[in-house]
């Protein structure tokens, strides 16, 4: 979120727009919300460049061009190689844990997508690795027990003639 927040701050002081680093850390630090920190952004700076830049359409979309290109760098650089490298989760898996938990749990289940499919990984690698070393796995099989004593007679009793 601050690398974004920073990326953000920068780009949009470039452009020179009024409460650049402002909007640019907000948006960067509401970022762990997929979408909405970026999104919350956008919508902050070109409302600030509408106002400000009124004629000049150059530099409102110079202000949407830095939260596009903001998001192609978070999409495709930082959240697969920071946040899936951190959890141990591949970019698609984090993208599938975040898109099922926000459709069964809406916006409390964006918030603990990555942490409860980062602790099902670890439960599930744990249980990959302890059947790997398992007899089942490795075909070891294990010897039968031996018949008990009372089972020699076929499991019946003989009743008492007479």
């Amino acid at each position: 979120g601050l690398v974004l927040g920073a990326m953000y701050a920068t780009g949009l002081t470039l452009t020179g727009l009024n409460f650049a680093i402002l909007i640019g850390f907000f948006a960067g630090l509401i970022s762990f919300i997929p979408y909405v920190g970026s999104l919350t952004g956008l919508v902050l700076a070109v409302g600030v460049a509408f106002v400000q830049f009124w004629p000049d359409w150059t530099m409102i979309v110079a202000v949407v061009c830095v939260f596009f290109v903001g998001q192609f760098i978070e999409g495709n650089i930082l959240q697969p190689r920071l946040v899936g490298k951190s959890v141990g989760l591949h970019p698609v898996w984090l993208m599938f844990a975040l898109f099922a938990f926000g459709a069964l749990f809406g916006f409390v289940g964006l918030l603990i997508a990555v942490p409860a499919s980062a602790a099902i990984a670890v439960l599930v690698r744990f249980a990959i690795a302890r059947y790997l070393e398992s007899p089942l796995y490795n075909g070891h099989a294990t010897e039968p027990a031996p018949p008990l004593p009372a089972d020699r007679g076929g499991g019946r009793r003989s009743q008492p003639r007479g």
